[in-house]
């Protein structure tokens, strides 16, 4: 019998050959390639409709739900019913005045803005010559209300006319209006929040002509 080299190197035997994967293996490869897709696309989607959300809920929270004060402003004069002045240039001046003033009340809120009765403080050099009563009502959202105010004011109740005389000699005078409105807008018949807004006005007529000058509001 031969002899077996010590130093021979044996090698071994090549491996058999590799089947082919079949059509069915592919198949099921190409199936979970897909689902791992889908499932890529899905998370995806998932998190953009999640981004989505949370913009729309932070524009609703910045917009709809966000409350500001409404405005209440004296808009125009409808009318000047009487205009009754005196002015003799011996320190004694008076002045009789009824009008019709719009008022009105600026809600740009989502919501309604509902306010009770409040007073309208008609002023002359800080004094309180006249008043007027704006009735409650509600202003819609995202609206304005209009309410027609009847005002009466004289000066009566000055104790001075010195700087009256002297500003009914250039054919003027000047009153200053004041209010403040309580009420809450409501918001999708569930939240309600407190707003009192406040109205200063400056109003200024020519007794020459009893007619309106000008009109400011802040």
């Amino acid at each position: 019998m031969a002899s077996v080299d010590k130093n021979q190197q044996v090698y071994p035997l090549a491996p058999a050959h590799e089947h082919p994967r079949s059509d069915e293996e592919s198949a099921n490869l190409q199936a979970k390639e897909l689902k791992r897709k889908k499932r890529i696309k899905c998370g995806i989607y998932i998190a953009a409709f999640a981004v989505f959300q949370t913009a729309v809920i932070l524009a609703f929270a910045l917009t709809v739900m966000r409350v500001k004060n409404p405005k209440v402003r004296i808009g125009k004069l409808i009318s000047i019913e009487s205009m009754e002045t005196n002015n003799t240039g011996s320190g004694v001046a008076s002045f009789d005045l009824k009008f019709i003033a719009q008022v009105t009340v600026k809600n740009t809120n989502f919501g309604h803005y509902k306010f009770d009765n409040a007073t309208m403080n008609f002023l002359y050099d800080g004094v309180i010559v006249g008043e007027a009563v704006i009735p409650k009502a509600r202003a819609r959202a995202r609206s304005t209300k209009k309410l027609d105010v009847t005002v009466e004011v004289n000066s009566r109740a000055l104790t001075s006319t010195t700087a009256l005389g002297s500003e009914l000699s250039s054919s003027m005078l000047t009153l200053n209006s004041q209010a403040k409105l309580k009420g809450k807008v409501e918001l999708l018949k569930v939240m309600k929040k407190k707003k009192s807004p406040e109205m200063n006005c400056t109003i200024v007529f020519n007794v020459s002509t009893k007619s309106l000058q000008d009109l400011k509001c802040k």
